[in-house]
């Protein structure tokens, strides 16, 4: 019996610190995740103006709102790459263009 608690604290130990680790993972991913949203955001918003498009033009062309235009340009939501294809679409650009802004 003293064997097998060993091996459940040792097991848990070492879960918990696995554990510890993944949580900051996804601190740091969250983190780079929202740098690139906004570069991306600030990426599509500067397309679209210079295409003369509104996010309205955007009213629910396949699925795609004004809203959710809204959001991708303000970095509060990430989105599909479907619906990135319909994005460029609709600015008249190819999704590499509209992919580039890094």
């Amino acid at each position: 019996m003293g064997i097998k608690l060993i091996f459940a604290k040792s097991y848990s130990r070492k879960m918990s610190i696995w554990l510890i680790f993944f949580y900051l993972s996804l601190i740091d991913n969250n983190k780079m995740d929202s740098e690139y949203l906004k570069k991306f955001a600030q990426h599509l918003k500067k397309i679209r103006k210079e295409k003369h498009i509104k996010q309205d033009d955007f009213l629910d062309v396949n699925g795609i709102s004004r809203s959710t235009i809204a959001m991708v340009e303000t970095a509060k939501t990430d989105i599909t790459l479907s619906k990135l294809k319909i994005i460029a679409d609709v600015l008249g650009v190819n999704l590499k263009e509209l992919m580039d802004f890094d």
